[in-house]
């Protein structure tokens, strides 16, 4: 018996009034200037593709082709960059000529994230405070520092300054040439451009909440 079945149509067409047209999605799109906002996100932090990839799990090849417009993002895909630099979703949607005043982040909405996404260890985890907002002047962190040993820890620096108030445990710090032990209610401002470690001096996790300014490196 013949195979009566419709045949399969061909990407780019029309079928039962739904549009599969890749061009009229990214005309669309067009107004968000999606390709723009990533590579400015991107740029911002001096970050290569290569360093974004590793923090995404998407390809270079991929992240390039969504930078320059060439591939449509999914809103998964567009979820885990914003994640990444700590924006909401709606950066990519919203019209550059309005800013959020004020941005509520709800403590079910953060998402935990790794110092290294690629180590099966890491020293802290953080989960950005400010993640809805569009353009930030500061970056606000709630960081839980673990464990670690001192020969391990290895160093980093970021532009601009760094505050950080310990909620609850001990923490020790290395900042240049010289150690630091804080307890719960001490804080700590610094140059971030000195070399700097962190490590819970308890077995648990050491809880601060640390405000910076500029790109971490």
């Amino acid at each position: 018996m013949a195979d009566k079945r419709a045949p399969t149509p061909p990407a780019g067409r029309k079928t039962k009034g739904k549009v599969t047209d890749v061009a009229v999605v990214q005309e669309s799109l067009r107004p968000y200037a999606i390709a723009d906002k990533l590579r400015t996100l991107r740029l911002r932090r001096n970050m290569g593709l290569t360093q974004l990839a590793e923090h995404t799990g998407f390809s270079s090849a991929m992240l390039s082709r969504l930078e320059n417009g060439r591939l449509v993002p999914t809103l998964p895909t567009l979820t885990r960059i914003a994640l990444v630099f700590g924006v909401g979703l709606d950066y990519f949607f919203s019209d550059p000529r309005k800013r959020h005043v004020v941005a509520l982040a709800r403590r079910s909405e953060r998402i935990k994230l790794p110092s290294d996404p690629k180590a099966a260890a890491v020293p802290w985890h953080f989960e950005s405070l400010d993640f809805r907002v569009n353009e930030r002047k500061l970056n606000g962190y709630l960081a839980h520092f673990h464990p670690w040993p001192e020969d391990k820890a290895v160093p980093h620096y970021h532009q601009g300054v760094e505050l950080l108030y310990v909620i609850e445990g001990s923490l020790e710090m290395k900042i240049g040439v010289e150690t630091f032990q804080l307890a719960a209610g001490d804080s700590i401002y610094f140059d971030a451009m000195q070399k700097h470690t962190y490590r819970s001096l308890a077995e648990i996790p050491c809880v601060a909440m640390v405000v910076t300014t500029g790109a971490p490196r």
